[in-house]
């Protein structure tokens, strides 16, 4: 269990290490042009756009740095629980939007996370 949870988590953390940083590194507009699924950036101003990319690399420094350093990993399923909490956001945001299909993806995120929290706090938490 130990390396499945280790290898949903890298893949988590590539996805939205990727996405935050081009949230944080892109204008409004080019975000917007990578495809179908960025209309939801037509709802928030370039700075909130920003700061939902720093969450996110936050969240993926919290995810990964902890039991990789060995220092306090117990904060990574906490981290795990924090970017469940953002995509339950993002999937409120395309409810909102009546974007069916995309708030599946954005639940599909979120109950990933939610198995990694719940993987590290009860299955195969670190350090056991």
């Amino acid at each position: 269990m130990n390396i499945a949870l280790w290898i949903l988590t890298g893949a988590l953390a590539l996805a939205y290490g990727v996405g935050g940083a081009s949230q944080i590194l892109l204008t409004k507009a080019r975000y917007r042009a990578f495809g179908a699924s960025q209309h939801w950036v037509d709802d928030f101003s370039a700075g909130k756009i920003k700061a939902i990319g720093t969450i996110k690399l936050i969240g993926v420094a919290g995810l990964v740095l902890p039991p990789l350093v060995g220092i306090m990993p117990e904060l990574s399923p906490v981290a795990a629980c924090g970017l469940a909490l953002l995509m339950s956001g993002a999937a409120t945001t395309r409810f909102r939007r009546s974007e069916w299909a995309y708030m599946a993806g954005d639940t599909a995120y979120m109950l990933a996370f939610i198995f990694v929290a719940w993987g590290r706090f009860v299955l195969a938490p670190y350090g056991s």
